[in-house]
């Protein structure tokens, strides 16, 4: 394991028999296996996210602008770039680390075309943070699925745009899906297939196709609407609408996937404002290929600070900063760090805002593992008291986690 995992967690995985043994397991089983370290880390990352506001949960940096394809919508790319130099790029992973970022991602243009990817992936790992990859998959191979294996990977995310390649988008379904099955058969990381619907996708069936694939292969999926150039919404035709609304029948989300649906997704797909308060700048950080602090890639040139000089001070004023753009913003990395904070700010209105009654004044319609977390980790409501075993439960837990500090840093 990368040296920045911790005892607790090499434990975790010890109760499955020697490591090195599981690389004669097959995929799917050394998949789920590797992933309960991935979980624990997934857990405290959170857990340290509820506790303190005051570092970035998750950072997505760009080491190469340059991209081997050339989507008609996209605006984060060009033909020519050169790659961030390694060194250049590990400082910038050391920065984030000591700003205490949760989560670090690779984004670009395309980042498989970064030469030293690998390293920059150990680098991470090696602070502990948790590691993820968004690329169009073009240059996935059996052999380089393995590297990112080696390399300590812990998320992959393509995202495709239809089935058959067409002159607004090459991520079809089509050429990816042989790409699709290497992944199925070889990647020990989590991989996740996103979809768009929206205003000029001339086929919006072509999302449901897409999700049913990913189902099959095993893999997790979401699907998102469409933004101009700007990051903000286009209201969904009914067609697309129709199309939503089956895949979100279709499809199993977990625990945060639901409650995006609910909190955000609804009203977009709908073309309704969403109220809530966007963190970027202070608990999400788009670092540019020239090492520049921006809101995010839609709203590029604000603060456009250099990370190296980008000190708590940024993170405390941008937390508070309001931005015109959110209340029709799409960017969904951005909404599900702003989940974690309204969870951490006001627990309970959170979960009814997550889960929803389905009849006004009735309770909220939580699963019954989010209800018993709840009991163990929130305080306990006005007039009520929170019996011992919970109490002793919740500081058993918080211990495990490393989180068991009584006091909350706000």
């Amino acid at each position: 394991m990368p040296k920045g995992d911790t005892i607790s967690e090499n434990a975790l995985f010890a109760t499955f028999g020697e490591y090195e043994r599981a690389e004669m397991m097959p995929t799917a089983l050394v998949r789920k296996m590797r992933s309960l370290p991935r979980r624990f880390r997934q857990a405290r990352m959170i857990a340290r996210a509820l506790k303190s506001r005051r570092h970035p949960i998750l950072a997505q940096i760009i080491p190469t602008r340059r991209c081997n394809l050339s989507c008609a919508y996209c605006n984060e790319y060009d033909k020519v770039s050169k790659p961030v130099p390694a060194a250049e790029m590990l400082r910038r992973i050391d920065r984030l680390a000591e700003l205490g970022t949760g989560i670090i991602t690779f984004s670009g243009g395309e980042p498989l075309l970064h030469p030293e990817l690998d390293e920059l992936i150990r680098r991470i790992r090696s602070h502990g943070c948790i590691a993820t990859l968004i690329t169009n998959g073009y240059l996935l191979t059996p052999e380089r699925i393995r590297s990112l294996n080696r390399a300590g990977l812990d998320h992959l995310q393509i995202s495709i745009d239809n089935v058959q390649p067409d002159d607004i988008s090459k991520k079809s379904l089509k050429v990816l899906d042989k790409k699709l099955q290497w992944l199925a058969q070889h990647a020990e990381f989590d991989v996740s297939i996103n979809s768009v619907i929206g205003a000029g996708v001339s086929h919006p069936e072509d999302a449901l196709t897409i999700t049913r694939r990913a189902l099959e292969l095993g893999f997790d999926t979401s699907v998102g609407a469409i933004h101009d150039h700007t990051g903000q919404l286009k209201p969904l035709p009914a067609a697309d609408k129709a199309v939503y609304d089956q895949i979100q029948r279709e499809r199993e989300p977990g625990f945060w996937a639901f409650a995006y649906d609910n909190l955000f997704q609804k009203n977009l797909v709908s073309g309704r404002a969403n109220e809530w308060h966007c963190g970027a700048g202070s608990r999400y950080l788009y670092i540019c290929e020239d090492g520049l602090v921006h809101y995010c890639s839609q709203q590029r040139g604000y603060p456009a600070i250099p990370l190296e000089k980008y000190s708590a001070t940024d993170l405390e004023r941008e937390y508070s900063t309001k931005k015109p753009c959110a209340p029709y913003c799409t960017v969904s990395c951005v909404h599900r760090v702003a989940m974690i904070d309204l969870l951490r700010e006001k627990p309970r209105e959170a979960l009814v805002r997550f889960f929803p009654p389905t009849t006004p004044g009735a309770a909220a319609q939580m699963p019954f593992g989010v209800k018993v977390l709840s009991s163990l980790f929130l305080p306990a409501a006005e007039g009520k008291s929170q019996n011992r075993a919970a109490r002793l439960m919740a500081g058993a837990v918080k211990r495990a986690l490393g989180v068991h500090s009584a006091r909350q840093a706000r």
